[in-house]
C-alpha cells in the first residue's frame, strides 16, 4: 500500500509517518508539505534515505501537483493545516486558504480518482462545553476562526459524500502531546521555558480544560480508521483524560523537578473556549481501539524526549517562547 500524507513535517503527521514506517515494512509513503508554520524538517531527518519514503515540497492548494501525487497513491491522509488558534485571531486568511481551499482541492481530486481520504479535524469544531461530551452527531459550533475553518471543511466533505459518494472519513481528536510538537503549544513551550528557568505564561487563571492524548495513540487510531472505517462517517478520538491547563503545567514542572514559582498568569485570549470533551465510544466499540499510554507515562516520555532533543529548537528565540501570540 502507498499513502499520500499531507503536512507530514508537522507534529502529528511526522509522528504518524515514523510510526507507520517502523511498524509496516511493506508500506510506502509520499509526504507533501509546504514547509510553512509548524513544519520542521528535523522531524523526519532520520528517514530521509528510507527507500519507502519520499518527500515533496508543495502546497495542497496546487491542483496540478496534488492530482499527480494522488494518482501515485492508494489513499490520502490530510494532516496539512494551519492550526494555531492564537494566530487565527490575528490573521484568518492563511487558515481559510489551507484548511478550506486546501481540503477542497484534495476532496475534488480523490472524488474523481476514486481514492479514500482521511480528513484530520479537531474537537474544537464543537465549541466550548460546560457539561456533557460531544458525540459524532453533536452540533458543530466553532467559536474561533481556526475551528470555523475546520468545521467548514467538514461541511464541504459531507456535501461531497452525499452528492458524489466520495470515499471520505473525518476524524476528530482531542489535544495531542508528545515528541516533535512545535513550541508554540502549551506542553513543549512549558518544557523548554522550564528547562531555561524562564517564566511560563498561562492564559487567564489556567482553568481551561482539555482532554489530553499521547500522539502515538492518536496515530494508531488514524491507521485503524484508514483501513476499517466506514466511508461518510466521522470518528471521535479521545483519552478520557480531562485536565486543566494549570494542572498540566504543574505536572510538567513536577516531572522536571522545577518550582511552580515559574508560572506567570497573563491576559486570556479572546474567545478562549473553557472546555472541550469528546465521546470516543464509537471507535472503541466499532474498531476496537483504545489508548495504550496513560497521561503520567506520556508526560514523562515527552519531557525526556525534549530534554534529549533540545537542538531541534535551538533556532527558536526566547522572545518567541515568551510571546503572547494573539497580541502580536
Amino acid at each position: 500500500m502507498k499513502l499520500l500524507i499531507t503536512g507530514g513535517l508537522g507534529f502529528i503527521g511526522s509522528n504518524f509517518i515514523l510510526r507507520m514506517l517502523e511498524n509496516h515494512e511493506d508500506l510506502k509513503i509520499i509526504n507533501v508539505d509546504a514547509e510553512l508554520s509548524g513544519s520542521n524538517k528535523e522531524n523526519l531527518s532520520q528517514i530521509q534515505n528510507n527507500k519507502n519514503y519520499e518527500f515533496v515540497k508543495g502546497n495542497i492548494t496546487n491542483k496540478h501537483l496534488m492530482d499527480d501525487l494522488i494518482s501515485q497513491c492508494d489513499m490520502v491522509i490530510n494532516f496539512a493545516a494551519e492550526s494555531f488558534v492564537d494566530k487565527s485571531i490575528n490573521d484568518s486568511n492563511p487558515f481559510l486558504v489551507s484548511n478550506i481551499r486546501g481540503c477542497y482541492t484534495l476532496l475534488d481530486i480523490i472524488t474523481k480518482q476514486k481514492k479514500r481520504m482521511i480528513q484530520i479535524s479537531t474537537d474544537e469544531v464543537f465549541g466550548s462545553l460546560k457539561t456533557g461530551t460531544a458525540t459524532e452527531e453533536s452540533k458543530l459550533n466553532p467559536s474561533n476562526p481556526y475551528a470555523a475553518t475546520k468545521a467548514s471543511a467538514e461541511l464541504l466533505i459531507n456535501s461531497y459524500f452525499l452528492t458524489f459518494n466520495s470515499d471520505i472519513i473525518v476524524t476528530r481528536c482531542t489535544n495531542n502531546y508528545g515528541p516533535r510538537q512545535f513550541p508554540e503549544k502549551l506542553v513543549p513551550k512549558t518544557i523548554l521555558l522550564a528547562n531555561q528557568g524562564n517564566n511560563i505564561p498561562i492564559y487567564g487563571n489556567g482553568s481551561n480544560i482539555r482532554d489530553w492524548i499521547y500522539v502515538d495513540d492518536h496515530c494508531d487510531a488514524i491507521y485503524k480508521i484508514l483501513l476499517k472505517g466506514k466511508s461518510g462517517q466521522s470518528y471521535n478520538i479521545s483519552a478520557n483524560n480531562e485536565i486543566d491547563n494549570l494542572q498540566i503545567v504543574n505536572k510538567i514542572l513536577e516531572v522536571m523537578g522545577k518550582s511552580n514559582d515559574l508560572i506567570e498568569f497573563v491576559d486570556d485570549r479572546p474567545g478562549h473556549d473553557y472546555r472541550y470533551s469528546l465521546d470516543s465510544s464509537k471507535i472503541n466499540r466499532d474498531l476496537s481501539w483504545k489508548i495504550k499510554i496513560n497521561f503520567d507515562e506520556g508526560i514523562c516520555r515527552t519531557v525526556d524526549w525534549y530534554k534529549k532533543n533540545i537542538q531541534y529548537y535551538s533556532s527558536i528565540s526566547d522572545e518567541t517562547l515568551k510571546s503572547i501570540p494573539w497580541k502580536n
